[in-house]
């Protein structure tokens, strides 16, 4: 069986190395578009963007994480955070964070853009508040380094599915 969605889903890879070719404002909002269609409870839609190419800016984002030089070597970021006003549940608002990533990580692979998640600047979430000039009502949930990828066919391995069922009832 074979679809768009299936043959982006098992292409797409976590891309932490870019060339220099910029990404546009039209491909970020087109991402940002696509997560901004995931589910969510009671399509409280809590998620809230920051786009970022500004090179001083993604240079002092990069002092938030191990993972500098993955910020320092992207064109662009996507800051995600849930809008603390918007919540009515938090474990179902996070959950829908989660399917906004994922659109927004499949629509990079549909744009032939490469992406990866990065989750330790969580560990300095307050900081990149202040480097972005938001209050706390945004709470950072990821940041995603986006670009063209440096590398083609990059090879990733999964479990074999039936490893990971438990039963089957």
């Amino acid at each position: 069986m074979t679809s768009p969605i299936l043959d982006a889903i098992y292409k797409r890879r976590s891309i932490r190395e870019y060339s220099d070719k910029k990404v546009t404002g039209e491909q970020l909002l087109e991402i940002i578009k696509a997560g901004s269609w995931a589910p969510s409870g009671l399509n409280n839609q809590p998620w809230r963007f920051v786009t970022i190419q500004d090179r001083t800016i993604i240079n002092q984002m990069a002092q938030h994480t191990k993972y500098a030089h993955i910020i320092k070597a992207a064109p662009s970021l996507i800051g995600v955070f849930i809008d603390k006003n918007a919540m009515y549940n938090e474990t179902k608002d996070h959950q829908a964070i989660g399917a906004c990533l994922q659109n927004m990580l499949l629509a990079t692979e549909a744009l032939e853009l490469g992406a990866v998640w990065l989750g330790e600047i969580l560990n300095h979430k307050e900081q990149v508040n202040t480097t972005l000039g938001l209050n706390n009502d945004y709470e950072l949930m990821a940041v995603l380094a986006i670009g063209h990828p440096a590398h083609k066919n990059q090879c990733s391995q999964r479990k074999d599915i039936n490893d990971l069922i438990i039963k089957k009832l």
